[in-house]
């Protein structure tokens, strides 16, 4: 048999049209990350995150601000303006903007009318992250930003980086919960032959999401081996736990150690990864990554080999994720994927993400309604 049979292509396709793709819609109810904090500064720093252009600074009591990038006038950018103190003056008319996104001075017409301004974002600085929401500014709880404490641990040392992903967002996640493919995509880096085939185990929850796999015993790879020790001994473990946190974050908890050793008095090592995916447009993403580990603290030269190391890694599924990206986009009728068994976790990730969106889309849709329309009539009640 070269390809499965007609009945199996349309299960498989009726499958695939209730999991999230590149066309379903951003969910905008949950902090993304922005920036890293040390890239906003006085200047202004343009980025598109969720489809719309934005524009970043910080003002002179060093507060982050994050402002639609187009002038109301004329849509003009801001980023292409002048930042004056902590206003940008637009670079076509001369509209002038405070950092709350007012406008306060309108050249050709005095006094400056009111109701003409751009929506400013609410943001976060934790650490080397800043957060935005670009949702309902109603529903804008830092409390509920993404669980990442461990980033400003003193006892974990970190480093972090940022790449280019000609893919969805959607698809890094997916690429994230199953990490079979590290003993193919990454043979040559952090994949062992092993890897693939070792037992695991899956958790399933309310938008949380986990796959736990056991390499026991492997050899680690010298990104791991060598800064622990366990390098060329056939003994160690890998005990790796991929966590789906929220649309914003996926996590990488491992930890290693030597099975040869007594449990009670072996020592473990522990590593950390914040995957931090923020959408740019349907097919491209800002890959923010922070990585940590709680031993060899305050060796330099450790942090720079092992984070060379695992960007290598990292820059090995950037070009994966645009390869397959390149054919999704020439995906005809007769297009399906077949799933298998390790894809739990990932399939209820992407219904979760496809369910959220589209409730969250058709909410907003409801509210753009004028009340009493025909339209607004048309939209489910609750019971």
């Amino acid at each position: 048999m070269t390809r499965p049979s007609a009945k199996l292509i349309q299960a498989a396709q009726a499958a695939s049209r209730r999991l999230a793709d590149r066309d379903t819609p951003f969910i905008y109810n949950a902090w993304y990350v922005a920036a890293f904090a040390e890239e906003v500064g006085e200047a202004l720093l343009r980025r598109t995150l969720l489809g719309k252009r934005v524009v970043m600074f910080r003002t002179g009591d060093g507060r982050a601000v994050v402002l639609d990038d187009r002038c109301p006038h004329r849509s003009f950018p801001l980023s292409a303006s002048r930042r004056d103190g902590d206003t940008i003056v637009c670079g076509y008319h001369g509209l002038r903007f405070d950092s709350h996104g007012d406008c306060v001075e309108a050249p050709s017409q005095s006094p400056c009318p009111k109701g003409i301004g751009v929506r400013a974002y609410a943001v976060v600085e934790h650490g080397p992250l800043l957060w935005i929401w670009m949702g309902d500014p109603a529903e804008a709880d830092p409390a509920q930003l993404p669980p990442a404490a461990w980033i400003t641990d003193p006892a974990w040392e970190t480093s972090h980086g940022h790449m280019d992903l000609r893919a969805s967002y959607v698809r890094l996640h997916e690429n994230l919960l199953d990490l079979t493919h590290l003993s193919f995509l990454h043979a040559a880096t952090i994949g062992t032959p092993d890897y693939a085939g070792a037992a695991y185990q899956t958790e399933l929850g309310d938008g949380r999401f986990a796959l736990v796999r056991n390499v026991v015993p492997t050899s680690l790879p010298p990104v791991w081996g060598e800064p622990t020790g366990l390098y060329g001994k056939p003994t160690a473990a890998r005990i790796a736990r991929s966590e789906f946190h929220s649309p914003a974050m996926h996590e990488v908890n491992v930890v290693f150690y030597d099975t040869a050793l007594p449990a009670g008095s072996r020592p473990e090592f522990r590593i950390r990864t914040a995957h931090l995916p923020t959408p740019e447009t349907a097919t491209s993403t800002h890959y923010f990554v922070v990585h940590g580990r709680d031993f060899a603290q305050q060796d330099a030269a450790i942090t720079h080999a092992m984070h060379e190391r695992l960007f290598a890694a990292f820059h090995e599924d950037v070009v994966g994720l645009a390869l397959q990206e390149e054919l999704l986009a020439s995906a005809d009728e007769d297009f399906h994927e077949m799933s298998l068994a390790a894809d739990g976790p990932a399939i209820a990730m992407r219904r979760y993400i496809k369910a959220r969106a589209e409730a969250e889309a058709a909410a907003r849709a409801a509210a753009r309604q004028p009340e009493g329309s025909a339209a607004a009539r048309a939209q489910p009640q609750p019971a």
